[in-house]
């Protein structure tokens, strides 16, 4: 890859991170809950993404993030108050700068209209010309600042407390569209700040070049201010600078700068000025920033493939050492046992490695809440609960669709008008909530809303309408939900920008399926709905009950299992030709042989074997009947499409201790079978109930 390329991936990697930072502190704002210090991590936020932008020459962007650069500035000084219509500005200026990232993360242009009423509305709060192409300010005049200033030479400052600082910026730091005036600006905000101009370097006229930099400053901080708070003031300029920091009570051991070569204190026409801001409490410790590293996901891949490996490897071990009937008090016994705790804290610790909050896609669904809220006239809060959940980063990538397609099907069929909700005795603002956590070794993602509910009769006369059910079918009520799920269905009395063409339901279903997951449907008239995604931790590893098949071996997910059980023949009864019914608890179920379906040879009869009842997500229960059960283990995926092809009833393969490869059985696929059967054969639908 082209040097300059990678920079600008390293770049784009970065700007994610700073527009999720810029978000959280936006919407903090938003909820009245920031404080000085959120406003400044967005302030450098854009400041980020603004100058290093500027370096790749993305000049649109830069253009646009200077002028919502300074409106942010305004707000860290107190002339500007985040309000609501602030923040609502803010809001949208947050959105379309990351539209600004993309298209030049594309290689593309917005159009010329895209951000012009954003920057209008930008304009009237700094006073900023947007068409002005977002240069810079050429001098400190140009900012006017509300807090009470204090002269630098009337501070009444103690002698040996505090900081001096040089700071003398290369061409880089211009080209990067960065400021020194912001950077003295922030230095201010520490302490009392004396600033004098160091004019040492500056050439005659004759010789100076305009892309250089020959202007440096030394700056008196006097602040007990820990040294930390000034490094941070540089963090995102210090390759592009020279820097010297050192503490006041050792000036004394260091030449001072030639008095000829500075600009005298007397000289400026104004006094230099710094604005008498509130201080973070000096003797609070400084938070230590977590340390990170980059890597490329294929070379994490590789070391997950290879954990596994080591982790079959040691079941095959263990298997030989029992088949050779070595004691396992014996001291090899005592070594394998060690291995396989270390093995699986090392498997535990390496699959953490992919692990990601899911707060990178839980933050983009704010953005979707305002824009839906404006086309369909309603106003809407979205609550966000435990986005600090960890999951696979696999699964993240791939939760991003059906939870946009959640949140549009919430907020437009969903939620009712103010006009609607207040009527029923609602607040007119309705609300959707996301929320994830960890449960019984699977992650649970939940958006529910407190609209309407889901209007049965409308769905069933909807399925009826399009020939999906017939109109004397017998249906629960959860099934008729689950009819929300099927391909073309829609509600929608017409087409729109938002919804009505049956497209979006279905996709949340399929995707999540395809991750091994489940989604579940609660709903009440006139309180709301409840969406529930249930989903793998990882994708690398899974838990399942390895059963015995005639002479194969197969692996059951533990996620699809409700219960074994071994049948009494009485709960047994004949459905048709050769199929039989299990009574379990008072509910029939499908009684269906595995041997029979996957064509096992020396499998038992239907009603001879161990039953495994399964749930599938929306398709109802199944009876499975197997052999035996061999066991429950930790088995490791391997992709059976990626390595042979696609088989109806197979999710993936494994390999066993004893070195067999085992097919894990994909449940939702086997009972989608048994259901089509049945309704071809006898027209009728399990119910599963």
């Amino acid at each position: 890859m082209d040097p300059m390329e990678a920079i600008k991936q390293t770049y784009f990697q970065e700007c994610e991170e700073l527009l999720l930072a810029m978000e959280e502190g936006l919407l903090a704002m938003q909820s009245g809950e920031a404080d000085a210090e959120m406003i400044n991590a967005v302030f450098r936020a854009v400041h980020s993404v603004k100058g290093s932008g500027g370096a790749f020459g993305f000049e649109s962007l830069v253009a646009f993030a200077h002028i919502f650069e300074t409106v942010l500035d305004h707000l860290r000084s107190g002339k500007l108050q985040p309000d609501d219509a602030v923040t609502t500005v803010l809001l949208r200026a947050g959105d379309m700068l990351s539209d600004h990232v993309q298209a030049a993360r594309n290689g593309t242009d917005l159009p010329a209209e895209h951000d012009k009423d954003v920057k209008r509305e930008l304009e009237a709060l700094s006073g900023e010309d947007a068409d002005a192409g977002g240069a810079a300010p050429a001098d400190f005049d140009g900012f006017d600042f509300k807090p009470k200033l204090l002269v630098m030479d009337d501070l009444d400052r103690p002698a040996n407390q505090g900081w001096r600082i040089h700071f003398a910026p290369h061409a880089a730091l211009y080209a990067k569209a960065n400021e020194p005036f912001l950077l003295l600006r922030e230095l201010a905000m520490l302490g009392d700040t004396k600033v004098t101009l160091d004019t040492s370097k500056l050439p005659t006229l004759d010789a100076l070049e305009p892309d250089q930099a020959y202007f440096a400053w030394d700056v008196t901080l006097t602040s007990n201010v820990a040294r930390e708070s000034v490094d941070e003031v540089f963090d995102f300029v210090t390759g592009d600078c020279d820097l010297d920091i050192i503490p006041l009570e050792q000036v004394g051991l260091v030449p001072a700068p030639p008095a000829t070569n500075a600009v005298a204190e007397t000289a400026p026409a104004e006094p230099i000025a710094v604005l008498a801001v509130e201080k973070k409490d000096p003797q609070a410790p400084a938070e230590a920033a977590k340390q990170t590293i980059r890597v490329d996901l294929d070379k994490v891949d590789r070391l997950v493939n290879l954990v596994g490996e080591l982790v079959i490897t040691q079941a095959m071990l263990s298997q030989r050492v029992a088949e050779s009937q070595i004691p396992r008090a014996s001291t090899i016994g005592d070594g394998l046992s060690e291995l396989e705790h270390l093995l699986r804290e090392l498997q535990e610790s390496v699959m953490a490695i992919r692990t990601q909050p899911v707060k990178s896609v839980f933050q983009r669904m704010p953005r979707l809440v305002r824009e839906l809220a404006a086309q369909t006239n309603k106003k809407v809060r979205l609550v966000v609960e435990g986005e600090g959940t960890e999951v696979d980063k696999t699964v993240i990538e791939r939760l991003g669709e059906p939870l946009t397609h959640m949140i549009r099907n919430a907020v437009d069929h969903g939620l009712e008008t103010p006009e609607e909700r207040m009527a029923c005795g609602k607040p007119e603002e309705g609300t959707v909530t996301l929320s994830a956590e960890h449960r019984g070794g699977r992650i649970i993602i939940e958006v529910s809303d407190d609209g309407r509910g889901i209007n049965r009769a409308r769905v069933r006369e909807k399925a009826v309408e399009r020939e999906l059910i017939s109109a004397t079918a017998a249906m629960s009520d959860e099934e008729i939900d689950n009819l929300i799920f099927m391909p073309g269905f829609s509600t929608a009395s017409q087409v729109s920008n938002i919804s009505g063409r049956g497209v979006g339901m279905d996709v949340v279903r399929r995707n999540i399926v395809d991750l091994g997951g489940r989604i579940t449907i609660g709903s009440a008239p006139k309180q709301g709905s409840r969406f529930s995604l249930t989903l793998p931790l990882t994708l690398a590893v899974l838990d399942g009950m390895v059963v015995a098949v005639g002479d194969q071996t197969f692996v059951l997910p533990l996620a699809h299992i409700v219960e074994s059980l071994k049948p009494q023949p009485r709960d047994i009864h004949p459905f048709g030709d050769g199929r039989h019914l299990l009574n379990v608890r008072g509910a029939y179920v499908p009684l269906v042989s595995v041997g029979d379906l996957l064509g096992a040879k020396g499998a038992v009869q239907a009603v001879d074997g161990v039953v495994i009842l399964v749930e599938s997500q929306g398709t109802g229960r199944l009876a499975l009947v197997v052999d035996a059960i061999l066991g429950q283990h930790q088995v490791v995926i391997k992709s059976f499409e990626s390595n042979y092809r696609h088989i109806d009833g197979i999710a993936a393969a494994t390999i066993l201790g004893d070195g067999r490869v085992a097919l894990i059985l994909d449940v939702d696929g086997l009972v989608a079978h048994c259901k089509n059967q049945l309704a071809d054969e006898h027209e009728l639908l399990p119910t599963g109930t």
